[in-house]
């Protein structure tokens, strides 16, 4: 019985063998490397490629050891054409497990390829690692060594260090240069185990072999950069690394390291790098080096690139150490010779390295001035820009003009990218060394003509602050700023300096035509800017500087009105808002408001340079240093014939004034503000004359319905107050003025209107309501917030709002988004306020629907409520079947220190609520 299971086991493992010998064999590496060249197309590439992974798979699959180390290698080679090939990953595994050399060594080409310390599949090769690490056969333990120093982790390195240190000692040259850049890897993942690698790597520094003293000097470089500790423990090395190379140096011809008629340049290139790092802020060290350093940059042959190669690493050393002046002058005259030799790459080294060195020496770099200038004319672009950054750290006050000069030069051939960085360090070489303010100007216009549009708004606001600072150079540089532009064959191509031009003749118009040159004339000059805003290539921006320029002008030269306000009308139906707006502007000033026209449009004070800006200082006097805003003014007397001081009046409007003389009054009557907008009656007498009128024309200038609401009437004007509150227009807004469309900011830390009198809710955007409001009935409240709405023209914008909720601390209105609503989705804003003067903290709202909606609640604005502080959140409710809206409140906030919680359903919505 026993014979015949024997016999049966038999003759199943001959058919097997059978039909493994029948079965075609797969296909060849270099078959598939000649069919993958042999694609035309990168379609029958990937044909070809996709085909040979499913047979590569199918013998995976089939567990095919006989065919494995082939099909592997044909993974890799697919690997490399940048194809997927992780499936290949445990196959590598089962190669490296093999007793065979031939498969260890594609199983560990294959996991250096194929692993890397990201994948948990490379930790399964530690045990076969550590078996190898420890083989008899040289060069089985290579290969373990080459693959633990291409992919090991954190993990893999604590665990072989002990056996990586312990061929650090082999006897084997072969194994210790491949243990040494082995433990390079190890130290790099894991710096705490440099002590294991310690007393080995000082038996190394002293090898004489040539491979494993490399592998050795990089070790050791390694760890000193990484470890202060390590760093002392080899600088006590300095002598016998200086003897080392030495004798590199003197040795004679060596047929082994020999490398264009210089011995093993790599190993000089290491050392000295390595003696860099050790002599580094040490001056007994760089005495030591000094002469082998000035014997290695004296000696060295420059004909052939390898010699060049330890002249840089020379280089480097000599400005790393503190060297003598003598040797780093040295040094830079080897980076002057490497700027003219004939190779781009060796010339880009020395520009790079200049720019370092220049600010340890630069008196040595300057000898070599005109060398780096010659550079700027170099046909490698990167040659010529790594010029252009050295060129300017190389500029100081007595170079600057021929310095500036050439650069300018080089700005007006250089390409578009190139311009626009070149012409920003120009400017600011120019602010920092420029010996007059004519000088600096004009060099600022050559930049401006040789950048054209490819200078950024640094270079137009330097020269308009420049300009507006200096007095004495106004009527020159209109002049010659008009000059340019009057030359120009094309205008859109120079956009920046004609924003310059047109800024200068806006506001020293008036110099440039009184220049009593024939050429200037203001017809030419209005007819130019005419040309200007109907050219269609001119960008917006350059439009708009060219008309306020024109608006400018007519104050400055009167006789041109009429010729300037024919230009300018034109654009009061123009596409772009902006210019139309500037246009209308300009037309209702000049027909109602012509006596305003003078103060409005008054020369600029001058402008504060970037430095000033920051920290808040001007060049202005002491006495202009005082805050307009809260700050006592001086009085002075305003009679109705008198439009001289008609800016005064301006400053007094926007800057806001204590109660005095020039105060604008009125009676205060909270119905005539927080009632209805329709507000007729006389206006309130003033104390001076001449206020009234010029404040009504003013106001009248921000919109036909601010004067009638902000002068009201009562039966009684004889008890007149200050209105307070006026703040700078566009920052911040009337305080209790009930204007339609300018609200209390929410920034603002007022709490109080006027007279001690609390500030009312701002229930609508921009709407203020009384204090009574709620005290109303529920009716009266919805129809007081419709008809408000619906006065005030926001009714389009916002729906009809409803009162959510109140208590006696807080309120809560909801107010329909209609711009963002559509017929299956309401949105709506929940606007939550204080009643009462005490600050409501951690608000929450929360809601809730039936499942036949759907809520979305975005975040709130804040927590904290207050009088003057509204929180503001974003509800969306979706509504697919059009039910009728059902709504449950939760809030909770803390009054005083004492937790409430509301809850509230709502069902009374409108019937239209929301709907667009």
């Amino acid at each position: 019985m026993d014979f015949s299971k024997e016999g049966q086991g038999l003759s199943v493992s001959i058919l097997n063998f059978i039909k493994t010998v029948k079965m075609p064999a797969p296909l060849r590496l270099r078959d598939l490397i000649r069919m993958i060249r042999a694609a035309r197309t990168a379609a029958e590439e990937r044909e070809v490629v996709n085909k040979e992974c499913a047979n590569i798979r199918h013998t995976f699959r089939d567990e095919d050891s006989v065919w494995r180390c082939r099909s592997v290698a044909k993974l890799l080679y697919i690997h490399m054409l940048g194809y997927p090939a992780h499936f290949g990953q445990l196959e590598c595994l089962k190669l490296i497990a093999s007793p065979r050399f031939t498969d260890k060594r594609i199983g560990y080409l294959g996991a250096m390829l194929l692993l890397d310390e990201r994948q948990d599949t490379h930790l399964l090769i530690t045990n076969v690692l550590k078996n190898d690490l420890n083989s008899s056969a040289q060069f089985v333990v290579g290969l373990a060594l080459c693959t633990l120093g291409t992919i090991a982790s954190v993990e893999m390195s604590r665990d072989l260090a002990p056996e990586v240190e312990k061929l650090l000692k082999s006897s084997n040259a072969y194994l210790r240069k491949k243990a040494a850049l082995c433990a390079f890897r190890i130290v790099r993942k894991a710096p705490e185990l440099m002590e294991v690698f310690l007393p080995a790597c000082r038996t190394l520094i002293a090898e004489k072999n040539h491979a494993v003293l490399i592998t050795a000097v990089t070790l050791v470089t390694e760890m000193c950069e990484k470890s202060p500790d390590t760093y002392n423990y080899f600088r006590k090395m300095i002598p016998t690394l200086v003897r080392t190379m030495k004798t590199l140096i003197l040795s004679g011809y060596s047929p082994e390291h020999d490398v264009s008629g210089v011995s093993d340049p790599f190993l000089q290139v290491k050392l000295l790098r390595l003696l860099r790092v050790l002599g580094r802020g040490d001056v007994e060290a760089a005495e030591a080096m000094n002469d082998l350093l000035a014997q290695v940059a004296t000696n060295t042959e420059t004909s052939k690139n390898v010699g060049n190669a330890i002249l840089y690493e020379t280089v480097h050393a000599i400005m790393d150490v503190q060297s003598e002046s003598g040797l780093r002058v040295l040094a830079v005259n080897i980076l002057g010779r490497f700027l003219l030799n004939s190779d781009k790459n060796i010339r880009y080294v020395a520009l790079t390295t200049l720019q370092k060195t220049v600010t340890l020496d630069q008196n040595a770099v300057q000898r070599h001035r005109s060398t780096v200038l010659d550079c700027l004319k170099d046909p490698d672009v990167s040659i010529r820009r790594r010029a252009m950054e050295l060129c300017f750290q190389l500029v100081n006050d007595s170079n600057l003009e021929v310095m500036t000069r050439e650069l300018l030069g080089f700005l007006g051939r250089s390409e578009p990218e190139v311009k626009s960085v070149c012409a920003s360090n120009l400017v600011s070489i120019a602010e920092r060394h420029a010996p007059t303010p004519s000088w600096h100007f004009h060099t600022l216009l050559d930049i401006l003509q040789a950048t054209g549009n490819y200078v950024r708004e640094d270079v137009v606001s330097s020269t308009l602050q420049l300009i507006s600072n200096c007095g004495n150079i106004q009527a020159d540089a209109v002049t010659c700023l008009w000059e340019s532009v009057k030359g120009l064959k094309s205008i859109e191509d120079y956009q920046p300096l004609v924003q310059v031009c047109c800024w200068c003749i806006g506001e020293y118009g008036d110099l440039l035509l009184s220049s009593g040159s024939s050429e200037i004339t203001v017809d030419g000059v209005l007819e130019c800017f005419q040309q200007m805003l109907w050219s269609p290539h001119v960008s917006i921006i350059t439009r708009q500087y060219c008309m306020l320029a024109l608006e400018k002008l007519s104050a400055r030269v009167p006789e041109t009105l009429d010729r300037i306000r024919s230009i300018v009308d034109v654009f009061g139906s123009h596409l772009n808002i902006d210019l139309q707006q500037r246009a209308v502007e300009f037309g209702a000033l000049c027909r109602s408001f012509d006596h305003l026209r003078g103060p409005i449009f008054e020369k600029m004070l001058p402008l504060p340079s970037d430095k000033q800006r920051q920290t808040g200082t001007t060049d202005s006097s002491p006495e202009d240093d005082e805050p307009l805003i809260g700050s006592p003014v001086k009085e002075t007397s305003i009679t109705p014939a008198d439009h001289s001081n008609d800016s005064n009046a301006i400053m007094d409007l926007l800057a806001g004034m204590d109660t005095g003389e020039h105060d604008i009054v009125i009676p205060w009557n909270e119905s005539s503000v927080f009632g209805s907008s329709e507000i007729g009656g006389q206006q309130p007498p003033l104390n001076s004359g001449g206020i009234g009128v010029l404040s009504n024309d003013l106001l009248d200038l921000l919109g036909s319905s601010c004067s009638g609401d902000l002068f009201s009437s009562t039966s009684s004007s004889s008890q007149l107050q200050p209105l307070s509150g006026l703040a700078v227009l566009g920052t911040s807004s009337f305080s209790s003025t009930g204007i339609p469309g300018m609200s209390m900011g929410r920034g603002n830390s007022v709490s109080e209107g006027i007279h001690g009198t609390p500030t009312p809710y701002e229930l609508l955007p921009g709407q203020f309501f009384s204090l009574s409001f709620f005290s109303l009935s529920p009716l009266e409240q919805q129809s007081t917030l419709w008809n408000r709405a619906e006065q005030d023209g926001i009714m389009s914008e916002y729906g009809k709002a409803m009162v959510a909720f109140f208590d006696e601390n807080i309120w809560i209105i909801f107010v329909p988004l209609l711009a963002y609503s559509i017929p299956t989705s309401i949105v709506m804003q929940v606007r939550s306020g204080s009643r009462n003067s005490n600050q409501i903290s951690d608000f929450v709202f929360q809601a809730a629907v039936p499942k036949t909606f759907q809520l979305t609640l975005d975040s709130p604005s804040g927590t904290v409520v207050s009088h003057t502080s509204i929180v503001t959140q974003k509800i969306t409710i979706g509504n697919p079947n059009k039910s009728v809206l059902k709504i449950k409140l939760k809030i909770n906030y803390t009054a005083n220190g004492i937790p409430v919680e509301k809850i509230k359903e709502i069902y009374d919505f409108p019937s239209d609520f929301g709907s667009v």
